[in-house]
């Protein structure tokens, strides 16, 4: 991790300053003149990342500052330095100090791993890192931090409720679920006895009383949670007035259904033609990217809180909020590749066995992969201290990007980081694994991994720049048949169209004419795309129609008006002025 202060001191030093390089896992600190206030301030910074998912806090630069005018330097020592944060924290925390030496200034970096325990300073003020900000952790995060990392399970502990208060049309739902299920196991639990169905739901405790996760799966009226569980509001418009509002209450089973039909039953549906001829629909919001914000929702949500989830649903956008903020040690930088971790563990695991949730580590990658497969851009996820929410941009489907990742391998359509890797350069001309790394959430070197597959065969839709080949992180670009294939999709669509042009000049003036089946191999295009290409050289008249036949692939064009001439230099040069042999030199 040590890669992440390189690359932020080096962007530093090329001019951006340090405050913009500041992350949740990385600060700058200019080191406090006096010795105490400057082992207190440093002690409180590595509280801070301990009660987050750990950092970097790097001494002896100036935040306000960039270029070489930031590296102020440090002198104090390591050792000491390490043995004051142990003091002045509570419990004790060890951290790791190494100076470095950078621009010619010596620094300090401080490595603060993730705490086991929820710690405060020795004055008893507890921090935590938040976004790029170190802000003071109230009673209700300490409680939750605590539970979190002692493997405390609120949600197993003992609503006080017994089985005879089960829900049955909720039990009764459960059951179809199982019995509908593709696995065996799931089937032969549908077949259980209503006790042997709740215990294998885990929602039962040893005294035989429901625990809180039992209440709010299969329960009326819960006293675990606030009496709506979700409010479901539809608008035409994203600032219009509320057409149509509603209130799900417990069971929770019966509630996430309700909230998946609500959505369902307004949404718009646009179909799209493959190249096979096979016609796929696309929603306004694929379902099973809702299903899983919606089962996240429910599932990772601080019920403690007593508020419902909002699930607020327009033609623009579907914003799906959940009380609570992330889970410890998930950010919205890493989540999607640090892996599910539940907040309640017991509700989860009944979840995942109705089948109503994705297993571990697959949810939010499924969202961002169907959202990118539809035409769509990924799914923007923020946070705070009180919430978390996933929106979801209702605009309509970029039908080119659908098409085109069709055809991809499966392995590759199914592949988040190719996904999100192609989707950006629609919008980049190049990137490299640098560029990448945050975007698929990974070290550059992953980054560049992945990269390199989807240069290589069989995918083979990037090539490195030429002058970069020979770079230990080469840039990229989409190769000239992909843009075409891709066309508007590709936001500079015009370095496709620069080279179209040129592929088809060059055949025309070697061979004299151009026909379908010639711009389907020259591109790798189907016969509807190559008809595309056709339509926009002859539109721009550049080519011609020669031949008598008007459709099919037997049609033959020929050079257009707008035909570039060939630039022939002349061979004859303009010869000096001699003598006449007949006329007098005098």
């Amino acid at each position: 991790m040590m890669d992440l202060v390189n690359r932020a001191l080096e962007a530093v030093m090329s001019g951006t300053t340090a405050r913009k390089c500041e992350s949740e896992r990385l600060d700058f600190k200019e080191a406090k003149p006096d010795f105490k206030e400057a082992c207190s301030d440093l002690a409180e910074a590595a509280v801070c990342f301990a009660n987050a998912s750990g950092g970097f806090v790097v001494v002896g630069v100036v935040d306000s500052k960039a270029g070489a005018d930031a590296f102020v330097g440090c002198e104090l020592d390591a050792g000491v330095l390490r043995g004051r944060i142990h003091q002045l924290t509570s419990p004790n925390l060890l951290v790791e100090v190494t100076p470095i030496t950078f621009s010619g200034a010596r620094l300090l970096v401080i490595a603060v791993p993730a705490g086991l325990e929820v710690y405060s300073t020795s004055k008893g003020y507890a921090y935590q890192r938040i976004n790029d900000q170190c802000v003071p952790m109230r009673p209700l995060d300490i409680s939750r931090l605590t539970e979190e990392r002692r493997g405390i399970d609120w949600s197993a502990s003992s609503s006080g409720r017994t089985i005879d208060d089960v829900d049955p049309l909720a039990l009764r739902h459960c059951r179809r679920l199982l019995q509908n299920s593709s696995d065996a196991a799931r089937q032969s639990y549908g077949r259980l006895s209503d006790v042997d169905l709740l215990r294998a739901l885990k929602v039962v405790t040893d005294d035989g009383l429901l625990n809180r996760a039992g209440e709010m799966l299969l329960c009326g009226e819960s006293t675990s949670t606030c009496p709506d569980l979700a409010i479901y509001q539809h608008r035409r418009t994203q600032a219009g007035e509320a057409d149509a509002i509603v209130r799900m209450q417990s069971p929770m089973v019966l509630a996430f259904e309700e909230v998946l039909q609500s959505i369902r039953a307004r949404q718009g549906i646009t179909p799209v033609t493959l190249i096979d001829g096979q016609q796929i629909q696309i929603e306004d919001y694929p379902s099973a990217a809702v299903r899983e914000a919606i089962a996240n929702a429910f599932i990772h949500g601080d019920w403690r809180l007593r508020s419902p989830i909002q699930i607020d649903h327009s033609t623009e956008y579907l914003r799906i909020t959940s009380p609570g903020p992330l889970v410890n040690g998930i950010t919205v930088n890493n989540i999607l590749t640090m892996g599910s971790r539940a907040r309640y563990p017991v509700l989860a695991a009944a979840f995942r066995l109705l089948g109503l949730a994705e297993e571990v580590g697959q949810g939010v990658d499924r969202m961002f992969r169907e959202m990118i497969k539809s035409g769509r851009d990924a799914p923007m996820i923020s946070e705070d201290r009180d919430r978390v929410m996933v929106a979801f941009r209702g605009q309509p489907p970029n039908t080119k990007i659908a098409r085109f990742l069709a055809t991809l391998p499966i392995e590759e359509r199914e592949d988040t980081d190719a996904l999100l890797i192609i989707r950006t350069l629609c919008r980049r001309r190049t990137v490299d694994a640098n560029d990448v790394a945050p975007v698929i959430q990974r070290s550059a070197e992953e980054a560049q991994a992945s990269l390199l597959r989807l240069s290589t065969s069989p995918v083979d839709i990037l090539e490195p720049t030429r002058g970069t080949m020979r770079r230990t992180f080469p840039s990229y670009r989409l190769r000239g048949e992909v843009v075409s294939r891709l066309g508007a999709a590709v936001s500079y669509h015009s370095r496709a169209i620069d080279e179209i042009d040129r592929k088809v000049i060059d055949h025309i003036r070697d061979y004299g004419e151009v026909n379908s089946r010639t711009i389907q191999r020259l591109f790798d295009v189907d016969v509807y795309q190559a008809r595309d290409i056709l339509r926009d050289l002859v539109g721009r008249e550049i080519i011609t129609r020669t031949s008598e036949q008007r459709r099919g692939t037997a049609v033959r064009y020929g050079p257009g008006p707008a035909f570039p001439v060939r630039k022939v230099r002349s061979v004859a040069r303009k010869r000096k002025a001699a003598p006449d042999n007949n006329e007098s030199l005098f």
